[in-house]
This record gives structure tokens, sequence and C-alpha cells, in this order.
């Protein structure tokens, strides 16, 4: 019985992200075939804070940028942050993620931009960023248009 209702409360208390990729550098498909990853490389104060603030169990979109542009994959934070092994500079974090499941219909910039119930997303905001929050109504919405079920995401993930 805990464990159901530890697992129910942080489903219940999870955060969503994005994080975004160029895919010549790390494609969805390696982190598929990875099977996990450290996610290295973050030179940006507020893409390093959103880092520094998930949790274990948090869910993240995956983003290619640049080529593609697009949401492509549901991935899951498994390790929260910890020293970027790539640096010496102790400021730089990682964290370590796992993949959930690819998307069926990956979900363009483009068209995101064209649903007004996502206008104040911080993807579209600052479309710079590298990593990001998002609201659970922004995520349940992306996934509907990549043909995904929220409700069944949600119980299964």
């Amino acid at each position: 019985m805990g464990l159901l209702h530890t697992t129910k409360y942080r489903k219940m208390s999870r955060n969503y992200w994005y994080m975004k990729s160029e895919p010549y550098e790390y494609h969805w498909d390696d982190l598929v075939k990875d099977g996990q990853t450290h996610w290295d490389g973050v030179r940006n104060y507020q893409a390093r804070n959103n880092m520094k603030a998930m949790k274990k169990g948090d869910i993240i979109l995956y983003y290619h940028s640049n080529v593609g542009v697009e949401f492509v994959g549901i991935a899951e934070v498994v390790t929260e942050f910890y020293q970027d092994p790539t640096t010496d500079d102790d400021r730089w974090v990682v964290v370590d993620i796992k993949p959930l499941k690819p998307l069926p219909q990956p979900v363009s910039l483009k068209e995101i931009k064209t649903h007004g119930a996502l206008s104040d997303m911080q993807l579209v905001k600052q479309s710079r960023l590298s990593v990001g929050p998002m609201l659970r109504k922004e995520f349940d919405y992306i996934l509907r248009l990549a043909n995904v079920n929220p409700e069944e995401f949600h119980q299964n993930f």
C-alpha cells in the first residue's frame, strides 16, 4: 500500500519539461538505443536552473531543434542534477534521462504556434531556451496533437 501511495503521489506531484537537442548531435533514436543518458553541455544559466529543479520521475518532451524543429518523444528524469562530467566548472550540471515512448506523430513548432492554447508556452515565448518547464495542460495538449491519449499516458507512466 505504501508503494502504491508513493507512486500515486509522485505522479501527482511531478513536473513537465521540454529538452531540445540538435538531431545531428543526439537524436531521439540515440537516446532509445542508449537506453539512458546524461544531458550535458548546457551553458545557459536559466536552462541550468531548470535542470536543477528537475526531480526523479519528472516527464520530458524531447524536441529536435534546428533540423525538424519538432517534439518527437517522451522521456523521464531518472537521476537528479549532478556535476557535468564534460567540464571542471562546477557551475554546470547534468540530469540523467531515459526514453519512455516516441510520439506517433511529431509535433512541430510551426503547428504549436497555430494553437492559441499554447501561446504562453515557454518554448514559444523563449524559443532559444534549450531546457524549459511546461504546464501539464500544455503537455497534454501536445500529446493530443501527437495522437497520444493523455489519460492513458498518465495511467501507464
